[in-house]
């Protein structure tokens, strides 16, 4: 009995650190060096309440080698080289580069083409305002990486196959975060219909439904978001499986939370692995997509806004191809099964932003 109570007395005195941590899984499609895709992975990373089983790679902002470079390097240089990194796909599930940039010439260009192009609005002006391509890279090639190259290796297992593994390993304990095109989602889903529902639940960031902006990007094309668009098929798989709960970061909420140069300067004082590796390689400010979808799920708190709709995508091969569609429970059809998402709409913006420098910051 007193060795009960000991054993007793010295759980309740373990510090927070050493309490049962919520266990995750993270597909991403990690550019680099510390954009937004990096950084997202560096908040659960960084966070105490956080295990990371693993990190999977999905092409979307740029390819998937190059992309799991740039995460493996990012993981040596923050001293997290135990968490494995697993390839998944290549390519979309239907879409493809050569059949999207034929429609392209009839119904228009999106902003941002990922792996296939660049962002449009930034090399107008070195031709004059007009629209050009952007040179890129195919997808067996890697460019020499800002940040060296890494030393590690991916693991020689296919991302959907690690999902499904990992979920069986931990049933009912695993949340999913889906922050790139969600074809290795999908192909879990395929691969094993219990996927889904063994899981936690998955946070996405994806979709948009009305953004208040006048960025060109959101603004004339108020459905179209660059993870449901860059494969339809898989985001539409992906909605309508069986999770226990499906939290959506909508593009809606994601551009109210830009990275600051004050945020940046902060965490440029750090001298914290995440921050040194911040304020070497971060040379950009954009918007804090999935960095947000992070800080939301471990500390809902931030967010003033969140609606329950009914959410879709839409497969028509038109000029909605990929966008978001939603119902509210009167309007949604009855015929086929449409899930209920927590969509995330508004957040306390200084609340966010003090989070996530602390957690750069290793505070």
């Amino acid at each position: 009995m007193k060795i009960f109570t000991l054993i007793l007395s010295l759980l309740l005195l373990a510090p927070p650190s050493q309490a049962q941590k919520r266990l995750v899984i993270i597909d991403q499609d990690g550019s680099g060096p510390a954009d937004s895709n990096q950084m997202s992975l560096m908040v659960l990373l960084q966070s105490l309440q956080v295990e990371v089983l693993g990190i999977s790679i999905v092409t979307g902002n740029a390819w998937r080698d190059e992309e799991v470079q740039h995460t493996l390097r990012m993981l040596e240089l923050i001293g997290r080289s135990n968490v494995p990194v697993v390839p998944g796909a290549v390519f979309p599930l239907v879409r493809t580069q050569q059949e999207t940039q034929i429609a392209m010439q009839s119904i228009g260009r999106p902003a941002w083409l990922g792996a296939w192009g660049g962002r449009e609005q930034d090399v107008a002006l070195a031709a004059g305002g007009v629209i050009v391509d952007v040179a890129t890279h195919g997808p067996w090639n890697i460019p020499p990486l800002r940040e060296g190259s890494p030393h590690t290796k991916a693991l020689a297992e296919d991302a959907a196959h690690f999902l499904v593994r990992q979920v069986h390993a931990h049933p009912h304990e695993v949340t999913i975060f889906a922050f790139g095109p969600l074809t290795n989602i999908a192909l879990a889903v395929a691969i094993d219909p219990k996927f889904a529902e063994l899981t936690k639940g998955i946070v996405i960031m994806g979709s948009s439904m009305n953004p208040q902006t006048d960025d060109p990007e959101f603004a004339t094309s108020p459905r179209q978001e660059f993870n449901f668009w860059f494969d339809p098929e898989a985001a539409r798989m992906a909605l309508r499986a069986q999770w226990p709960r499906i939290d959506i970061t909508t593009a809606d909420i994601s551009i109210k939370a830009m990275f600051t140069k004050d945020m940046y300067d902060e965490i440029s004082r750090s001298s914290s692995p995440a921050a040194k590796y911040i304020a070497t390689y971060a040379t950009e400010r954009y918007y804090l997509w999935d960095e947000l979808a992070a800080c939301a799920w471990l500390d809902p708190s931030i967010l003033t806004n969140v609606v329950e709709v009914y959410m879709d995508v839409d497969l028509s091969h038109g000029p909605s191809y990929g966008h978001t569609l939603t119902w509210s429970e009167k309007l949604r059809p009855s015929a086929v099964n449409i899930p209920l998402v927590h969509a995330q709409l508004d957040l306390n913006l200084p609340k966010f932003r003090k989070m996530f420098v602390d957690l750069m910051s290793g505070r």
